[in-house]
């Protein structure tokens, strides 16, 4: 009998929620079979069977937390033969005369975690993750036969028509408006109070600039088919503004710190987190070692984290450490905002919408121009106001004259 162990899930991870069971009690499995998905503060991630045999027994259901540790289940050695169900007992086996009359049958139990699917919806209605529909892709998996893949229970919903009765304040009960009530995820959780906590810890403070992208646009234009033909990547303003972050940073090294106590830690790395909308929430994964990296090279990497972020596959690895976040509500239509620091972190650059508009090139004209806000927000605590002003006209400069990045490396 071997127990089915939370294992270790990471850096100042302790728990986790059960998200789904792929198997039930009296399953056979091998060793390697996923067996359930547990969400995190920060990941889902995948419990894998250690051993091959029969799941007997599964000792936490869907929807509750587990702690590292501790033993959710178990599996036992398999029946002879491979067959998981018991043999009958001694006393009930029938005799060969027995067997020639057909015994009365059985009143069939329906397991309530085995709901029927209809026949018309087909494979497209087996429910599963996304991570357990690309492994039986890989391996030719038919989900609708697959051992261990039933349906998740439906679980029953109030009409939304119906309406929802509640006391008022004399005790009486009336009529309201219809509502719904949803659970918040653990990650959705974990993401507002880590909100909440840099607004209250943090002298958080931002500044503005705006950027005329006209020099980045023509760059883009001119290089962007040979660059794909080199690279196999797209060229994105997503390396242009890493690497112009990564030269401010490197003029303003306290906005590449965090602090510890009464200490100052600057670090001397330059790990950029990209925040990245994913269906659970934003997630912030990060670019390791960014000034070491070629534009195609961070091109790649940013289109490998969002792709894993969106299918919820990202690692542990992918999220830890970062020392500078950039975040980009453009892609979504923001003309401004104040974004709120990933902390410990002490400063992050939101990038937005570029939209064209008149701009004074002097006295005597005007040119219709692409131009885009940015903002920075940083911890007044260790970075004074005129830091963060020059820091954030930096990047203005750089962006303003690529060449610059490009000489740079």
């Amino acid at each position: 009998m071997a127990e089915i162990i939370v294992p270790e899930l990471g850096e100042s991870i302790s728990e986790g929620t059960i998200t789904k069971w792929f198997v039930k009690e009296g399953d056979s499995v091998n060793q390697g079979d996923v067996l359930l998905e547990l969400e995190t503060d920060k990941v889902n991630i995948e419990i894998s069977a250690d051993n091959s045999g029969v799941v007997s027994k599964i000792a936490k259901q869907d929807g509750e937390v587990v702690l590292v540790g501790e033993a959710i289940g178990s599996i036992g050695a398999a029946a002879a033969g491979g067959a998981s169900a018991p043999a009958a007992p001694a006393a009930e086996q029938a005799t060969p005369a027995a067997s020639a009359a057909p015994a009365a049958p059985a009143t069939p139990v329906a397991p309530a975690a085995q709901p029927s699917v209809p026949a018309s919806e087909g494979p497209s209605a087996i429910i599963a993750s996304p991570a357990a529909r690309k492994r039986a892709r890989e391996q030719g998996i038919d989900l609708s036969q697959a051992a261990g893949q039933a349906p998740a229970p439906a679980v029953a919903k109030p009409a939304a028509s119906a309406p929802i009765k509640q006391a008022d304040s004399a005790g009486a009960s009336k009529d309201a408006k219809p509502t719904e009530r949803k659970r918040m995820s653990r990650r959705r959780i974990t993401i507002a109070n880590r909100l909440v906590e840099a607004q209250r810890t943090a002298a958080m403070l931002t500044t503005f600039n705006e950027v005329d992208m006209t020099a980045i646009l023509d760059l883009r234009k001119r290089r962007k088919q040979t660059f794909f033909e080199k690279n196999d990547v797209n060229l994105g303003f997503m390396s242009f503004f890493t690497k112009a972050v990564v030269g401010a940073l490197k003029a303003f090294p306290l906005l590449n710190a965090e602090i510890d106590g009464e200490e100052i830690v600057v670090k001397k790395f330059f790990d950029i987190g990209i925040a990245v909308s994913a269906k659970e929430g934003l997630v912030v994964p990060v670019v390791r070692d960014a000034d070491r990296l070629s534009f195609a090279e961070i091109e790649k990497n940013i289109v490998d984290l969002a792709g894993k972020a969106r299918a919820n596959t990202l690692s542990i690895a992918d999220l830890q450490g970062g020392s500078f976040t950039i975040t980009n509500g453009g892609v979504f239509g923001s003309l401004l905002s104040t974004p709120i620091l990933n902390t410990p972190q002490v400063g992050i650059l939101g990038m937005h919408k570029i939209q064209v508009r008149p701009v004074a090139i002097d006295n005597e004209r005007m040119e219709n121009r692409p131009m885009m806000y940015i903002a920075l927000s940083y911890d007044h605590r260790i970075v004074d106001g005129s830091e963060a002003v020059r820091f954030l006209v930096t990047v203005k400069e750089l962006l303003e004259d690529p060449e610059q990045l490009l000489l740079q490396g």
